[in-house]
């Protein structure tokens, strides 16, 4: 069974550039432009890698990146995956990609979908890619019930954020990332649970 309630029954729908779902849709239509988005395999582990890579460059934090072939094996192909990965054809090509799991609302009740990681290649930029993959996961999202579709973008990158807003997404200026890695974590880690008398 796939992850997150998805039957093997029902494989994942591929949509064309034109938004419409290949294969799913009554009218049968057909990609425009040579576009195919589709789950990616154990077999496309080193595609997977390389657009992280590409990724952490454009974000200034190729330092960051150190996640191995092994690491993506292990953590999206293992009988409970931690995320889910799409990728992005044109013609046979990876063009771009996106990474995602399911968090949840207290509030709501509800699972949601959040977007870890997208990133289309510059050779395949301003096609319209980006949005198709941000348009397959919302599709996603309301297939699986899911009462929110959520994504990070850096303060620096005002063209993405002008985007994203123009989809219909909001900005939550009110809301900071917490972290808590490396030798921090292993540090919280060692702590009791609570603080020994004095």
């Amino acid at each position: 069974m796939h992850p997150h309630g998805r039957s093997p029954e029902a494989p994942r729908p591929e949509i064309g550039d034109a938004g419409t779902v290949t294969g799913t849709d009554p009218a049968g239509a057909r990609p425009t432009r040579g576009l195919r988005i589709a789950a990616a395999t154990r077999a496309e582990v080193p595609t997977i890698l390389d657009m992280i890579r590409g990724l952490a460059q454009f974000e200034r934090l190729a330092h960051l990146c150190i996640a191995t072939e092994e690491d993506l094996h292990r953590e999206l192909f293992s009988a409970s995956p931690a995320a889910e990965v799409i990728l992005a054809w044109e013609d046979g090509e990876a063009a771009g990609f996106a990474l995602f799991f399911h968090n949840f609302s207290t509030f709501l009740g509800r699972r949601g979908l959040y977007l870890e990681d997208l990133f289309v290649l510059p050779a395949f930029r301003r096609r319209g890619y980006g949005r198709a993959l941000l348009i397959y996961l919302a599709r996603l999202a309301v297939e699986r019930g899911c009462g929110r579709f959520e994504w990070s973008v850096l303060d620096w990158n005002a063209e993405a954020t002008a985007f994203y807003q123009a989809l219909g997404a909001q900005v939550l200026p009110e809301w900071r990332l917490t972290r808590v890695t490396g030798a921090a974590l292993e540090s919280l880690a060692a702590q009791p649970l609570l603080p020994t008398q004095a």
